[in-house]
């Protein structure tokens, strides 16, 4: 139960950086934000490590570990950004509901993790649903692939989150959550770091519009440091579908953030889509005994 609550507000947290971040993307490079964002990140999940009795020997054990971690989560918050230059959030989030599928796929073929009927049924019916909502309701367009660039970029890295799951069940060997979750940040802040110190460089950071900051201080405290948490906590506790099952929550919640922002309800075609994608979730958590 304790791992379902945490996916609960996984989403919701989630779903507030497709709203933001679709309202800054085109403000700033996505890999200069991305690491800055891990920074602030790294050193809130810090404090919380310290104050929870800090990092042991053990915890710094085959540190490729945390680079292989956080060089697949920063690619996923890079192409992500990206991806919200020209994908309309909604869309974006209905992209990230695919992620149950590759992610049982990944629990598969790292860890053995087998489907029911049942389970795939529902990645089925989620997967259609966001289908769906990603090709704008319009069977047309659909049939013609005619899928955005921001919506093939950002399922690419799509890709990375969902094989990021199983692997943290793969690789921890005991650590706390928290601790973690502090080496996977620390390691992405660092590669993001290396790998866009030109693009942090030339960033004109005094002159960034307001939003770019909200964004920032929203996605380092809410969409990255607790969502690492949460998410690395569900993944020991439940498969790795039934955790990114949550992801069929996300487009509902955009909507509502949406909303709350006075961007009004995407069409009606759109919200058949969410709604089979919100169907899909109770399907993929039903207790199978």
């Amino acid at each position: 139960m304790r791992g379902h609550l945490a996916m609960l507000a996984f989403s919701a947290l989630v779903a507030g950086s497709f709203a933001l971040g679709a309202m800054m993307a085109n403000m700033v490079d996505p890999v200069a934000f991305t690491a800055l964002r891990f920074a602030l990140a790294s050193l809130l999940i810090g404090i919380g490590v310290l104050a929870g009795g800090g990092v042991v020997r053990s915890d710094a054990a085959a540190p490729w570990r945390y680079l292989l971690m956080g060089g697949l989560f920063a690619l996923y918050f890079v192409l992500m950004f990206e991806g919200l230059k020209t994908a309309p959030p909604v869309s974006a989030a209905a992209v990230f509901t695919l992620t149950p599928v590759l992610a049982a796929g990944f629990g598969w073929l790292l860890l053995r993790q087998r489907m029911t009927g049942r389970m795939a049924a529902a990645l089925a019916i989620g997967a259609a649903g966001a289908l769906w909502v990603i090709f704008r309701g319009d069977p047309a367009a659909l049939l013609r692939l005619d899928l955005g660039r921001g919506e093939a970029v950002y399922f690419l890295g799509c890709i990375a989150h969902a094989a990021y799951v199983p692997l943290v069940r793969l690789l921890n060997r005991g650590e706390r959550a928290a601790v973690f979750t502090f080496g996977t940040l620390l390691a992405g802040a660092g590669i993001l770091v290396l790998a866009g110190w030109g693009a942090i460089r030339a960033t004109d950071w005094a002159s960034l519009p307001a939003i770019v900051w909200v964004t920032l201080a929203y996605t380092s405290a809410f969409a990255t440091a607790a969502s690492f948490v949460l998410t690395q906590y569900a993944a020991l506790r439940l498969p790795a579908a039934k955790v990114m099952a949550y992801t069929y929550l996300t487009p509902a919640w955009v909507i509502l953030w949406q909303v709350a922002l006075g961007h009004g309800m995407p069409a009606g075609g759109v919200i058949i889509g969410v709604l089979a994608v919100a169907g899909a979730l109770f399907l993929l958590l039903k207790d199978e005994h």
